[in-house]
């Protein structure tokens, strides 16, 4: 996974966690265990009743083991989407 990475440095990513988290922010750095930085970087809280709830993370570190999908976002189209009335339920954990 982490030559797949090389692409994504300096680009805005979505990391989904095991524990069911989604964290966007630019990816800074990896190292051979998938350890991801991000930069600027937030935590978006889903919730079926309230639109999407967007935690300020600022530079932020996730441990390799924690990771589930890493993903490119497209700014234009993040930047377009009203947040506010996005309604979802939030991601269970990864069960083993």
């Amino acid at each position: 996974m982490a030559n797949a990475l090389e692409d994504y440095v300096n680009k805005t990513v979505s990391v989904i966690t095991s524990d069911g988290r989604m964290i966007v922010g630019t990816l800074k750095g990896f190292d051979q265990t998938t350890n991801l930085i991000l930069d600027e970087s937030h935590e978006r809280v889903f919730s079926s009743g309230q639109g999407v709830e967007q935690v300020v993370l600022g530079l932020y570190i996730i441990r390799g083991d924690n990771i589930a999908v890493v993903g490119e976002i497209d700014d234009d189209i993040d930047t377009r989407l009203d947040m506010v009335n996005i309604k979802a339920e939030p991601l269970n954990p990864v069960v083993h």
